[in-house]
């Protein structure tokens, strides 16, 4: 691929994340001029594949869609995800690869659902956005908000607490007629997944990157956005395979747990509390692994109930660690040195 492909693709790809300083961000990438960078860009407005927006000096660029479909629809009884994906968006998927078709149908329907039978709204919109190098779906209802529905059914101290709990898995606010397995298998899916409600952001990018974003306004209902590269090679079976494939009898067993999650603002995962927090429905799981990207530092007292206290009541229960920092690592494999002497 020549440096001229490169340089456009990257463009493409970062455009959205910098949207004011796009070009300066790829003259650090590459090395290149900002007069290299403005003929590029110039090219991609020409194409009809970037839009320009705003005077010179603040002048802010985006992705414009190659096709995209809006779709209101009314919640009610008649409303079925399967038909809303064969009657207004299967068509649209026809030229892309098998395994994004899977992806994408995956998990349109299971956050269509999610709208139909958790949102307590009346409306829901639907929309399919195709980009030069991905595809965005996103669902938008008009409820009470994901968060605050899992916070009052569930009885959770808050609702960054209902965003930990989303990232195990297994939660449902009806278990007789949903496993809650939607949203954890979604979000690893997707490059990116994010999930917008009340005074709260979440997002999820790829493999390594969770965030969790207090807003100064809030918004009503829940808006779901989920985005995947054109020519990505991942797939639906590879994602269930890792938490419940043949190793595990084919149930939902392991679950990925990102302790940053458990961190509020600038806080330090240092007390019982703060880990029993993160303990909480481990029980439910054969393997639990406990991923450590973007904590700095773990305190004794935490580091015990999740490594001495819990795996002793609860042998049957695996816990793992990884990207740990060699600190945190230490702390954690002295204690369990410990326990077993």
């Amino acid at each position: 691929m020549g440096s001229s492909t490169k340089i456009r693709d990257f463009i493409l790809g970062n455009v959205e994340e910098h949207p004011e300083s796009i070009a300066r961000f790829v003259m650090k990438e590459f090395g290149v001029s900002r007069q290299v960078i403005s003929h590029h860009i110039r090219n991609l407005i020409k194409e009809g594949l970037l839009v320009a927006e705003g005077e010179t000096r603040r002048r802010k660029y985006k992705l414009k869609p190659i096709a995209e479909r809006i779709i209101p629809l009314a919640i009610n009884s008649e409303l079925q995800e399967h038909h809303v994906w064969m009657e207004y968006f299967a068509d649209y998927f026809k030229q892309f690869k098998d395994n994004i078709i899977s992806i994408c149908n995956y998990g349109l329907t299971e956050m269509l659902n999610n709208a139909i039978d958790h949102s307590e709204g009346s409306n829901v919109v639907v929309c399919y956005n195709h980009f030069p190098n991905r595809i965005r779906l996103s669902v938008s209802d008009n409820g009470i908000g994901i968060f605050h529905k899992l916070t009052r059914a569930l009885k959770l101290a808050d609702e960054r607490e209902a965003i930990l709990e989303l990232s195990k898995g297994k939660l449902t606010t009806d278990p007789e007629t949903h496993t809650g397995e939607g949203i954890f298998f979604t979000t690893r899916m997707f490059d990116k997944f994010s999930i917008l409600s009340g005074d709260l952001y979440f997002s999820h990018v790829s493999l390594h990157d969770w965030l969790i974003q207090d807003r100064e306004d809030e918004s009503d209902g829940t808006y779901i956005q989920m985005d995947i590269r054109i020519d990505s090679n991942r797939m639906v079976e590879e994602v269930f395979d890792e938490f419940s494939g043949e190793e595990y009898g084919y149930g939902f067993k392991r679950t990925h747990v990102p302790l940053l999650l458990a961190k509020y603002g600038h806080e330090k995962l240092v007390s019982r509390s703060q880990a029993k927090r993160v303990l909480a429905r481990f029980d439910r799981f054969d393997e639990v692994l406990l991923d450590f990207e973007g904590v700095d530092f773990m305190g004794q007292a935490f580091a015990d109930e999740i490594f001495r206290v819990y795996r002793q009541k609860h042998p049957e229960t695996e816990i793992h660690w990884i990207r740990a920092n060699p600190r945190i690592d230490t702390t954690i494999k002295t204690i369990i040195n410990n326990a077993s002497v």
